[in-house]
């Protein structure tokens, strides 16, 4: 960073400061809900979510060769392959925005091309089975259809989009990964078991109790200590068994790179989000009575609005269905609904921020404004049906 853009930022930092109405009842209310915001992230996704997610970046960027990635992933991979790996792996981890985040940059950095990397960044948070279903049985069978449907195609659509925008840069970038030499490392099936347990536990661990007895969910929920317990296991034992002291070093090095690029900008995203927006169901520096009388109708202005309070919201995983809840019933409409559940759960402040450390300024905008316009669409398209 320049020192004139550091001096921009003191700046910056200083006339919020000073300006800051400290007295408004409203703003001591909000600097509450960005630390207990903060506090919630921090005992929530943390430890089970974010620690895992870095152990599986810095196990990509170590142990996965990079011919590996580049045959799936990579820009001269099929197009039919590329996007079906991105986004079926993506939605095998059900992650939300921020911990699917050191994921996408390991597979990046290691050579997956932009549009598959992107589709995955999409996907992982969006494709999420669970969410769907519970989407279908709280707030309808049509909205939570339109929901699957709407968030497969825009995983495709946003890493072909994102392919083609920046295709001349690509294709540069990936030339430096051509050029590397053939990586000579151990069986194949030895990574993939180790790659296998560490992502059993990071679903395991993280899976949410359903709302109610029975089916296929409960029995899963029901054995997830277990099930995470032995994939932990599994992956000690092979860690030690197969791989060299050397090894296991880099691989605590990528790991520690990773949450030292990610871990700052998550928590200052948190804060700022927190300060604004505040917690699902709290008000903040903005009211919440004031996103609700937005998103009423199905007009463009209602549709966009939704995509963009969703795409700046931090959702952790399955709290966007509730959230719509409410909103639904203080008048809502269907339209906006859709862009919200499409917007919100793949992108947050804390997102963009992250993102931007990896792709950039340019590539983060037109990431986000893919999303946000592809919502609007949609919502658009959805409330004018569904009405």
């Amino acid at each position: 960073m320049s020192e004139r853009k550091k001096l921009s930022l003191i700046l910056a930092a200083f006339l919020a400061a000073y300006f800051l109405p400290v007295a408004n009842p409203r703003v001591g209310l909000a600097a509450f809900e960005a630390l207990a915001m903060l506090h919630e992230y921090a005992r929530e996704h943390v430890l089970l979510c974010l620690v895992p997610a870095f152990f599986i970046a810095g196990a990509i960027s170590v142990f996965v060769s990079q011919q590996a990635v580049m045959k799936y992933l990579g820009a001269g991979a099929k197009k039919w392959v590329a996007y079906s790996v991105a986004s079926v792996s993506g939605t095998i981890l059900a992650v939300c925005s921020c911990t699917v985040l050191p994921l996408f940059a390991g597979i990046y950095k290691r050579g997956a091309g932009l549009g598959p990397a992107s589709a995955f960044l999409y996907s992982g948070p969006a494709i999420n089975v669970l969410s769907i279903v519970l989407t279908a049985r709280v707030l309808g069978f049509e909205l939570g259809l339109a929901r699957a449907v709407g968030a497969v195609a825009f995983s495709v659509l946003i890493g072909l989009a994102m392919a083609f925008l920046f295709r001349h840069e690509e294709a540069e970038r990936q030339q430096g990964f051509v050029e590397l030499p053939e990586e000579e490392g151990r069986p194949l099936w030895k990574t993939t078991w180790h790659m296998a347990g560490l992502v059993v536990f990071l679903v395991f661990a993280n899976f949410a109790a359903p709302r109610s007895d029975g089916g296929l969910w409960t029995v899963l929920y029901s054995i997830k200590w277990p099930v995470a317990g032995l994939a932990l296991l599994s992956v000690l034992v092979t860690t030690w068994l197969w791989f060299s002291s050397d090894e296991r070093q880099e691989w605590g090095e990528s790991t520690l790179g990773y949450a030292l690029q990610v871990m700052p900008l998550l928590f200052g995203g948190v804060l700022v989000a927190g300060f604004l927006l505040g917690r699902p169901g709290q008000d903040a520096l903005l009211p919440s009575s004031w996103v609700a009388a937005l998103v009423g109708g199905n007009s463009v202005g209602a549709n966009f609005f939704a995509s963009l309070a969703g795409a700046l919201m931090y959702f952790a995983t399955l709290t966007e269905v509730p959230i719509l809840q409410g909103l639904l019933g203080s008048g809502m409409g269907q339209g906006p609904a859709l862009a919200l559940l499409l917007a919100g759960p793949a992108l947050s402040l804390p997102n963009m921020l992250v993102i931007r450390s990896v792709l950039g300024t340019k590539k983060t905008v037109a990431f986000v404004a893919l999303v946000v316009v592809m919502s609007t669409l949609a919502g658009l398209a959805y409330g004018t049906f569904a009405g």
